[in-house]
C-alpha cells in the first residue's frame, strides 16, 4: 500500500498539473467498487468545467478544491496510484511495475482528466481496493473525518502526543497502524519509528515510560520528516535505517551493526524488529 510519503509525493505532483487549470474532460470508469455505486454521469458532471485551485491531503486521502462543491476525494488502496501522460512530470510509487508497458491510458485506469492546458491526469487501480468518492467538505465527512492526526503535517506537540499514547492499551505496533490514532502511517513506517525508538513493538501503549513516549514522537517525525523530503526516494534514506534490510522476512537479516532482524506478527501484521535493540 503507497505510504504518506507516496501519497505526498503524488499530491505534489498532482498540483503541478491541475492547479488552477480547468477539467475539460473527465472520463469515469463504470466501476460501482471503486466508485462506491455513484454513476460515471454524477461524478463528469461535478468535475467538467470545474477549475482546480488546490489539491489537499490528509494521511493517505487526497481530494482536488475545485471551485464548485462536491470535491472529488481519492485513497489509492493497495496498488493504486496517479499516471501523468507520456513526457509528464514522473509518479513513483513503491507499488509502480518496474516497466511500464508504454500504453496510455494505462491498464486499470478508473478516472482520466484532461484539462484545459492539454495536460491530463490518471488514476489507475488494478486490485480495485482504492476509492473515489465525491464529498462537500472531504475533512468534515468520513471516511476523512474519522481519522486522527496528520502524521506529517500536524503531529501534536509532545504533552497532547503523550495523552494520546497513555489513553490507548493496544501494542505499540497495532497503535501507529491504528488511522484513527496517526493518519498516515503504514507498515514499515511503523517498524522504522519503533526501531529509531527502541521500543518493542509487542509493549502496550500505556506501559510506556515519559521518556520513551518522546523517543517514539521524535522518530516518528523524523521518519515522516526525512522520506517526504527526499520524495520517498528510498535510496537516499539513511544506510542506518532498518528500512533496507527489513524486506523478505529473511532468517538471516541484519542491521548494519550486525544485529539480528526477527520477524513477528502484531496486530496482524508483518513486524521486522532487533530484540537486541528494543525493549
Amino acid at each position: 500500500m503507497p505510504e504518506l510519503p507516496e501519497v505526498e509525493r503524488s499530491r505534489l505532483i498532482a498540483m503541478k498539473i491541475a492547479q488552477g487549470r480547468r477539467i475539460v474532460e473527465a472520463i469515469c470508469t463504470d466501476d460501482p467498487i471503486v466508485f462506491e455505486k455513484v454513476p460515471p454521469a454524477r461524478f463528469r458532471r461535478a468535475l467538467v468545467g470545474r477549475r482546480v485551485r488546490a489539491v489537499r491531503r490528509h494521511g493517505k486521502h487526497l481530494w482536488f478544491e475545485l471551485d464548485k462543491r462536491p470535491w472529488p476525494c481519492l485513497h489509492f488502496g493497495m496498488t493504486g496510484g496517479f499516471h501523468t501522460a507520456p513526457g509528464g512530470p514522473r509518479v513513483r510509487l513503491h507499488s509502480t511495475p518496474k516497466r511500464s508497458d508504454g500504453a496510455w491510458p494505462p491498464r486499470f485506469t478508473k478516472l482520466q482528466l484532461r484539462f484545459d492546458d492539454g495536460g491530463e491526469l490518471v488514476m489507475a487501480d488494478a486490485r480495485r481496493l482504492g476509492r473515489i468518492r465525491l464529498r462537500h467538505d472531504p475533512p468534515t465527512e468520513p471516511p476523512i473525518s474519522l481519522l486522527g492526526f496528520d502524521a506529517h503535517r500536524a503531529l501534536p506537540a509532545l504533552p497532547s502526543f503523550r495523552e494520546l499514547v497513555k489513553q490507548r492499551g493496544a501494542p505499540l505496533k497495532a497503535l501507529l497502524l491504528d488511522q484513527s490514532f496517526a493518519a498516515g502511517v503504514g507498515n514499515w513506517i511503523a517498524d522504522e519509528v519503533l526501531y529509531q525508538a527502541r521500543l518493542d513493538p509487542r509493549r502496550r501503549a500505556r506501559t510506556l515510560t515519559d521518556a520513551e513516549i518522546s523517543r517514539m514522537r521524535t522518530a516518528l517525525k523524523r521518519v515522516m520528516d526525512t522520506s517526504v523530503r527526499v520524495s520517498n526516494d528510498s535510496d537516499r534514506y539513511p544506510r542506518t535505517w532498518l528500512f533496507h534490510r527489513r524486506w523478505g522476512k529473511n532468517p538471516r537479516a541484519v542491521t548494519i551493526t550486525g544485529e539480528r532482524i526477527r520477524h513477528i506478527t502484531v496486530g496482524g501484521r508483518t513486524t521486522a524488529w532487533v530484540p537486541t535493540r528494543q525493549k
